[in-house]
């Protein structure tokens, strides 16, 4: 079995859902402020390197395990 850190997946989900909602909440308010765009941008970026680290982390684990499990067969 692989071993999934959901806590930091939840972490990474929750940053990337403050820059969406920054962002969103941009483009709906009627004065546009650029500065609200750019840390909407920034934290949302910055939620979805961090959780695609996390993912091809807990990826390469789970890749390992079968790659071992089917060498031991031969």
């Amino acid at each position: 079995m692989s071993s999934i850190n959901t806590s930091k997946q939840s972490i990474n989900t929750v940053i990337i859902l403050i820059g969406a909602g920054l962002l969103l909440y941009d483009f709906i308010s009627s004065p546009t402020h650029v500065y609200l765009k750019i840390a909407g941008l920034v934290i949302l970026m910055f939620g979805l390197y961090k959780s695609t680290k996390q993912w091809s982390s807990d990826n390469n684990s789970s890749e390992n395990q079968t790659e071992d499990s089917s060498t031991d067969d031969d």
